[in-house]
């Protein structure tokens, strides 16, 4: 595969539409002493659901388009998040997945969107991604300003952000930071928007050919903030796990794209149906023991556009979205 496109450089807008409008938003905006700017996007702020629509187009590396509306596709949450990209494997894999791991001492993060295709470490004397998913994706990016997403309920500590603009060879003052905490309305919406990523990262998973990957869209409810982050955090993967619907567009042989279809939803999983804070906490709260197949969307289409042939596999439950809920 071959990008041209600078994820970080197509983000730049997106982030100072951010900044130039914090108090329309709602949203905290600080610049530390090292000049790095935080935008707080709902721990001491209300923030809102535009503002986790807009950044989880930042997250999207500015190469996707992220909605809400009204939709009846669900018997009792009609407010959803569409999502959709031209080029998904780069918007998704390449910039949204949370895929940077950031740690110092009690402060424990993972770091999305356009930032992690500039972070870099040094290895054997040579200079590499600091996520090898970066050598599959053929994809490395170099800008003179750059953002990462947090989703925490605080400010990352000095290290972290030092660390982080190191990685990614600017000054702190080149990088913005922008926190969303899980509990918020907008930590809320920027998380159900990775449904179409979810998807992605799975097909990964099951060595479906990324390159045949060409266009997708992807939808899932909103779902009702909770001040307990457990309930938060399982709220936002079960709108995806129980009534996320996504739509492939790939190249290849139509076996190929069927095998892909049948395999992609959530309920394939061995851990599908119950809601996720209780899998999380039967597993005592540890994300690598749970089965990774059950980060997906509920209901999966699969369109081969050699061929013009769709398949279709799994379904939305309506009982289970409502019992994570509280409906």
């Amino acid at each position: 595969m071959e990008y041209n496109a600078s994820v970080n450089k197509l983000t730049q807008p997106l982030v100072k539409h951010l900044i130039d409008n914090a108090d329309k938003l709602r949203l905290g905006v600080e610049v530390l002493e090292n000049g790095c700017t935080i935008i707080d996007a709902g721990i001491k702020v209300p923030g809102g659901l535009e503002v986790g629509r807009i950044i989880a187009e930042i997250c999207m590396g500015g190469m996707g388009t992220v909605s809400l509306n009204h939709s009846a596709y669900t018997n009792h949450w009609p407010l959803s998040v569409n999502v959709h990209s031209g080029n998904p494997v780069l918007a998704c894999l390449g910039s949204q997945y949370a895929g940077w791991s950031l740690s110092h001492e009690k402060y424990y993060a993972l770091g999305s969107g356009p930032a992690r295709a500039m972070a870099t470490k040094l290895k054997d004397g040579q200079q590499e991604p600091v996520e090898a998913l970066y050598k599959e994706l053929d994809y490395t990016d170099a800008f003179e300003t750059t953002a990462l997403v947090i989703e925490n309920d605080a400010i990352p500590p000095l290290a972290i952000i030092e660390k982080v603009a190191s990685a990614c060879n600017i000054a702190p003052a080149k990088l913005t930071i922008i926190v969303t905490p899980t509990s918020s309305l907008a930590g809320g919406v920027q998380v159900v928007a990775r449904v179409l990523e979810v998807a992605m990262h799975k097909a990964h998973a099951l060595h479906f050919p990324l390159e045949n990957i060409v266009d997708g869209s992807g939808s899932a409810p909103v779902c009702p903030p909770h001040p307990n982050f457990v309930k938060a955090m399982g709220r936002t993967n079960d709108a995806i796990l129980f009534a996320g619907q996504v739509h492939l567009f790939v190249k290849g042989s139509d076996e190929a794209a069927e095998k892909l279809a049948k395999e992609l939803p959530s309920s394939t999983s061995k851990d599908y149906g119950r809601p996720f804070a209780e899998i999380f906490k039967q597993y005592d709260y540890d994300f690598f023991k749970i089965d990774a197949m059950l980060f997906s969307p509920a209901s999966v289409i699969v369109t081969a556009v050699d061929s013009g042939k769709t398949f279709r596999a799994g379904k939305l439950d309506n009982a289970l979205l409502d019992l994570s809920f509280g409906a």
